[in-house]
This record gives C-alpha cells, sequence and structure tokens, in this order.
C-alpha cells in the first residue's frame, strides 16, 4: 500500500495515536482478511464535530490561558480532531446555567428579542474556534429545546408541554430572528433541528410533538418562515432523537404534505443502543434524505460504572456503526465540562472527552483519542466504501478522502489479540491488533 501508515491507539500499553510503519506480508492471508472495495461507494461524509452549549463555553472561560489554547487546539487546530461542525441550543438546555429565552415573557411580536445571552460566552467561544480551524466549510447545526415558557400548553420550559396552537407562526418567526442574529455574528448556520428529543419529557427544557405536529409545524409554518426570510438555504432536519424510533417518525412525518419536500434530513441520539439498522430503514425508504448523528454522551446516571476503555469503545462501536449504516456527520454532545461533569441546571450530569480538572487545566479522557481515529483522517467530503471482515470481532469502515487516499479504522473490543491482513485491490497489510485497541490505517492510490 503506497506510503501506507497505521496509527494505533493501545491504552494497556501507553500508546495514543502512535504512528507505525505499515507491515506488507510476502503472501496475504485469506484466513484473517479485511476486504476494501473502493468501487463501491456509500454516502459522502459532511464532518465531524460537538456541541457549544453553555456549560461547555462557561467551563472554557475559567480555564487557565494555556488550558484554553490547549483545549482550541485539541478539538479544532491541526495537532487535533479537527472537528469542522458543531452544534448550538436555541434558548436554554440542560446543559446550560438555568432556563432562559431571548424575549420578554408574553411577547406576541417578538419586539424585545436579544441574544445578547448568547454573546457573553458561547458566541465568543465559536468564533475562536472558527478562526483556530480555518475550515471554508466549518458549519453549526441550531436546535431548540423549548420555546420560551408563554408560548407552550404546561406555562414553563422544564417537565414537557407543547407549543400552542396559537404560538406557531411565532415559534417558527422566533427561529428565523435566531437565525438572522447568528448570521449577522459571521456564524455559518447550515443546519436546523425542528425540536431536540420531541417524545421526551424531560426536568429540564423540553417540548412534546408528535411525528404529525412536528410535520404540520415544518410544512405549515417554519419553512415558508425561512422561505420568506431568504433562509431557505438552511436545511430542516426532523426527528433529533433515539434511533429505535426514527423510521416511525419519519414515516408519520413525511406522510404529511408538503413535509417530506421541506426536510433534508433525520437526526438521531444514541441513549436507547445501536439501532443501526433503524438508520438503514430510513435510507432504504428515504434514499433522497440525510442522516446526521446530533448527540451521544455517557451519562453518569447509566454508565458510571464503565472504566476509560469501556467508555471510549462505546464512542468508537457506535460510530462505526452509524457510518456503515449511511450516517453523513457525528456530532458530539458537550465539548468541555467541568470536573463534575456539569454546569447543568438540574444536575443531569455526564461525562465529555475533554474536561476541567477543577483547578484550571484540563483532562482529555480516552474517548477524545477514539474519536480521532476518525475526525482527524476521514475528511469532509469523504465517501465511504464498502469492507468485508472475517470476524465479528473486528469492527471496519473504510473511505476514500476527496485527494484520493484511502482510511480504514479497525476496532478491536474482544479479549484476543487479532492479526489482520488489510486487503485494497492487489495491495495489502498486515496489521496486528491487541486485546481492546484501535487503529486507523491510512494510504494512497496508485496512479
Amino acid at each position: 500500500m503506497k506510503n501506507g501508515k497505521m496509527i494505533l491507539t493501545d491504552r494497556k500499553n501507553g500508546k495514543l495515536w502512535e504512528e507505525q510503519e505499515l507491515t506488507v506480508p510476502e503472501w496475504l492471508d485469506v484466513m484473517h482478511m479485511v476486504k476494501i472495495y473502493p468501487e463501491l461507494t456509500e454516502q459522502r461524509i459532511e464532518g465531524f464535530g460537538g456541541a457549544f452549549t453553555e456549560s461547555a463555553a462557561d467551563t472554557y472561560d475559567k480555564l487557565n490561558p494555556e488550558a484554553k489554547k490547549d483545549f482550541l487546539e485539541g478539538y479544532f487546530g491541526k495537532k487535533g480532531l479537527h472537528y469542522t461542525l458543531g452544534r448550538m441550543h436555541m434558548n436554554s438546555c440542560d446543559f446550560a446555567l438555568g432556563n432562559y429565552a431571548y424575549v420578554e415573557e408574553g411577547d406576541q411580536d417578538l419586539g424585545t428579542f436579544d441574544i445578547s445571552h448568547d454573546r457573553k460566552q458561547i458566541l465568543p467561544l465559536i468564533k475562536q474556534a472558527m478562526e483556530l480551524s480555518g475550515a471554508e466549510d466549518f458549519a453549526l447545526l441550531v436546535s431548540p429545546w423549548s420555546p420560551p415558557a408563554y408560548m407552550k400548553t404546561n406555562g414553563e420550559m422544564n417537565h414537557g408541554g407543547k407549543l400552542k396552537e396559537e404560538c406557531r407562526r411565532l415559534w417558527a418567526d422566533y427561529y428565523v430572528k435566531y437565525l438572522q442574529e447568528l448570521l449577522r455574528e459571521g456564524i455559518p448556520v447550515k443546519y436546523l433541528t425542528v425540536q431536540n428529543e420531541p417524545e421526551a419529557v424531560q426536568t429540564w427544557d423540553s417540548c412534546i410533538y408528535t411525528a404529525e405536529e412536528e410535520g404540520w409545524f415544518v410544512s405549515d409554518y417554519l419553512a415558508s418562515a425561512l422561505k420568506e426570510a431568504g433562509l431557505d438555504g438552511i436545511q430542516i432536519f426532523i426527528w433529533d432523537h433515539n434511533k429505535e424510533n426514527m423510521y416511525d417518525r419519519a414515516r408519520d412525518s413525511f406522510a404529511v404534505p408538503g413535509c417530506r419536500e421541506a426536510v433534508s434530513g433525520v437526526a438521531m441520539h444514541w441513549y436507547t443502543g445501536d439501532h443501526f439498522d433503524g438508520i438503514r430503514a430510513v435510507k432504504k425508504a428515504y434514499p433522497e434524505k440525510r442522516i446526521f448523528f446530533t448527540e451521544g454522551c455517557v451519562e453518569y446516571s447509566r454508565f458510571s460504572d464503565l472504566g476509560e476503555i469501556q467508555k471510549a469503545e462505546f464512542y468508537a462501536h457506535d460510530i462505526l456503526g452509524n457510518l456503515k449504516a449511511g450516517t453523513e456527520a457525528i456530532l458530539d454532545w458537550n465539548l468541555l465540562l467541568d470536573e463534575e461533569g456539569g454546569p447543568n441546571h438540574v444536575g443531569n450530569y455526564c461525562a465529555a472527552p475533554v474536561m476541567s480538572d477543577g483547578k484550571g487545566g484540563l483532562v482529555r479522557h480516552l474517548s477524545y483519542y477514539y474519536i480521532g481515529h476518525f475526525s482527524r483522517y476521514i475528511q469532509p467530503g469523504a465517501r465511504q466504501v464498502m469492507t468485508s471482515s472475517y470476524t465479528q470481532d473486528l469492527e471496519t469502515a473504510a473511505f476514500v478522502n476527496p485527494d484520493g487516499g484511502f482510511v480504514a479504522v479497525l476496532l478491536n473490543r474482544s479479549e484476543r489479540e487479532l492479526d489482520v491482513t488489510l486487503k485494497e485491490g492487489e495491495d495489502g497489510a498486515r496489521v496486528h491488533l491487541g486485546p481492546h485497541t484501535i487503529c486507523t490505517v491510512t494510504w494512497e492510490a496508485w496512479e
């Protein structure tokens, strides 16, 4: 394999992104083979990123200068994860310092609309990330957790409730005002989800939509409001909730006249398990729609007893399964949290790949390095290509980058050592993976 190299993470032996020369065998062992089929291309990869929550921005502001530099470089710089995507919450979410909206209570014409709250911490952090990244295709996705309290049936931002029917146009205009303010600030918003987790009644910011209600809101209010404001280039995604129900929601929302035509894709989270076939079902039924993974984290309420390797493998397994099923973008949850897994205004703590040590410095967890096996090497615009593996113990995915280079990611979550013969065309290389390791192999195409 031309100019091939292997990048290995093996925590047990202290190796993090360790580069190694590829071993070219004298003969190709068909009993341990992973085949790459570059002519069989799948979806285009939009990129990788994480969420610029208020919690992340507040924690960032408390870091010392060196840690701030390390954080930005670690996610967005040439030596880091090469993130080119981000997610923002419109109004507050659970990972905010409290409930907030951009208007005064009861405002029926949005005359008090003001995003000064976001200008304090969130927008400055985004702008620093954009500057360091230097990526021309850096883009943001916006998601609301709840409308202002007066627009909801339960009169509060938390504990579910629904959008009042008489407030649907007002809420659609609210999206427009927020997007316009971000664009004036130079924030490149390209994507929008209708509602974060529309089936979840949470103790924090939440709002319930049935599939039909989400469909009608898009077709009758949101899409037209965006078009009237000249913002119809911003792509609308529905669902933004767990994978097990994504096909059913897409089917029922798209059955609403006008919804399917107005929507670009379906967004999903990981909190109910793999459900990779749920992604495939959407791709099979609606091949023109894009699929984005927009949130996942290791929740302390469920996974506090997992070790570092298990948490990192949780990430890599899900990323591999999502990508192989047809997902185009991977967005992690909080980019940064404090040492407790917050701040969070309802105590819903979780882990993040990078966290504060509570003394102004940073801690990078193993999940950060596992994510890097994808985001550092799979370029925006890459195409997934098909692979075939000799054993279920080895999870694989492969990609061809816009520059013509190849990338293969190999994950071994088993307790045994695995020998791999990686074969593309007539070329091959030998890779050895110890238990609970991950590697990325890169090589160039022959001209």
